[in-house]
């Protein structure tokens, strides 16, 4: 059979989402970890700064090339692994994750009265009085061992990624150690005093001093830095970070300025990477589980997304590197989710207009994200365009079909079919005839009419699973984890 055109046009060419080009591997990193930013609910450039700072710190150490390489790598991607446990923060505290993140980084958790007094806050914020101590409750059942295994499954998550990505084992280990205290008292593991990495005692004081310098000075920065210094932060890094409190220039150049070249000045030009196309497809691969570790119910969607555009550009007659974008852009269409709380995705309801609001914004998050990537051209617009409609009444951007491209004409048919065939919170996995009957009352208004022809034909020639067993894995993984709190059992669906 022909190949089916999206075009009427035969002789369409397909113009490049990602552009022919040399970049480093650094640029690529600092963009996508603007994503890791609203995930943890910091600033946006919170990663950035962090790491402008530890690279300072490590100047004032004197580190050696090798080592300052691979915090320069550490610094940035420390957040990797946070989507992984946005889910049961969400369920345990009865809240939105973003905020309980952002706001136990101004705590001293190891204090009891300060975690108590935190919890209080935190917790079922709109619920009633029985709620919140029931939920109250059941965090001081999880005790100190659910927030050992809360921490480990974020480091081991991140730590996994980094290599991934070919980066050093030095980088790997930094930030599987992020959140080990000098005094033994951290986790994963309650490593003590050197037997942390050097790496490690950096990442973690550089970012809890760009909490608290971004949301109550520089004064309150090293503050904390001397009130924790010899409990959570090794005393010599402290020093060396008291070294830069008169470096006004540097102090001013985090909030002044473009944050991404800034950085770019601070990398040892000895060990720069390059991102060659196999490195950026193992980026986009890495930050799409990032984005599908979020939520149970998310769970595997942006491979599937991606796996299904190919498989429709390949009906379309779609080249080879036609085809290798638009899977970077299927992989990374949802980064912008990573600023949706759990609170809403993971809701057994359908969303109220005011939830449905937040969801909206996921595309532009998207977008503002991508286009920040050098060489990523087209792709951003692509990308962030799966929720637009041939009718111009879709989001963010609410563009007509007209001027909608063919990548992003299949990527909303892409998304429509493996959302459809993917439970949901309020509902079951709907079986391929039903999701296609549905699709194709929407076809000419909402979805291109040929995508949807070329998607039925690949799905003809293709033994494809829906992802809901592996969704229902997930779930029984995330019960399990809480079943001892009130003695749930995994069959049960999650409820925020």
């Amino acid at each position: 059979m022909a190949a089916i055109r999206p075009s009427c046009d035969p002789t369409a060419t397909f113009e490049p989402l990602v552009e022919p080009g040399v970049v480093r591997l650094s640029e690529v990193l600092s963009a996508l970890s603007l994503s890791l930013d609203l995930t943890e609910g910091q600033p946006t450039g919170h990663a950035i700064r962090s790491a402008l700072i530890g690279m300072r710190i490590a100047q004032e150490l004197d580190l050696p090339v090798p080592d300052r390489s691979a915090l320069f790598y550490a610094l940035i991607l420390k957040d990797l692994g946070c989507s992984s446990n946005a889910a049961k923060l969400a369920w345990l505290f009865g809240a939105d994750d973003r905020g309980i993140k952002r706001h136990v980084k101004l705590i001293d958790w190891t204090k009891m009265t300060e975690k108590a007094a935190f919890a209080w806050r935190q917790t079922s914020p709109t619920g009633g009085a029985l709620q919140k101590v029931l939920r109250l409750a059941a965090l001081a059942r999880e005790g100190e061992k659910g927030e050992r295994e809360l921490v480990q499954q974020r480091c081991e998550r991140g730590a996994s990624i980094v290599r991934e990505f070919g980066l050093p084992e030095a980088t790997a280990q930094a930030i599987y150690c992020l959140d080990e205290h000098w005094s033994g008292r951290g986790h994963p593991q309650g490593l003590r005093g050197e037997e942390i990495p050097l790496l490690a005692r950096i990442l973690n004081l550089s970012q809890t001093v760009e909490v608290f310098y971004m949301a109550e000075g520089r004064t309150a920065a090293f503050t904390v830095a001397r009130e924790r210094s010899g409990h959570w932060f090794d005393p010599n890094v402290v020093r060396a970070f008291e070294a830069t409190q008169h470096d006004r220039p540097f102090w001013q150049s985090l909030l002044n300025g473009d944050l991404h070249a800034t950085l770019a000045e601070w990398e040892p030009e000895d060990l720069c990477r390059i991102a060659d196309p196999e490195t950026i497809d193992r980026i986009s691969e890495g930050f799409a589980r990032v984005v599908d570790a979020k939520s149970p119910w998310t769970y595997k969607h942006s491979t599937g997304v991606a796996d299904i555009a190919v498989g429709i550009a390949d009906m379309l007659g779609f080249p080879p590197a036609a085809r290798r974008d638009l899977r970077r852009a299927g992989l990374l269409h949802d980064l912008g989710k990573l600023g949706v709380s759990n609170a809403i995705l993971d809701k057994p309801g359908k969303p109220t207009e005011e939830e449905f609001a937040q969801i909206r914004l996921h595309p532009e998050y998207s977008q503002q994200i991508l286009q920040k990537v050098p060489l990523f051209g087209r792709l951003a617009d692509v990308a962030s365009a799966h929720h637009e409609r041939l009718d111009g009444r879709g989001y963010h951007r609410r563009l007509p079909g007209d001027v909608l491209p063919p990548e992003a004409r299949i990527l909303a048919v892409a998304d429509v079919y493996e959302a459809l065939t993917a439970a949901r919170p309020y509902r079951e996995g709907l079986p391929r005839e039903t999701a296609l009957e549905m699709m194709q009352r929407d076809a000419g208004k909402h979805l291109c009419p040929v995508c949807l022809e070329a998607l039925e034909l690949w799905l003809d020639r293709t033994q494809i699973t829906p992802r809901v067993e592996a969704q229902l894995e997930e779930l029984d993984r995330l019960h399990n984890s809480l079943q001892d709190v009130w003695g749930r059992s995994p069959g049960e669906r999650l409820q925020i």
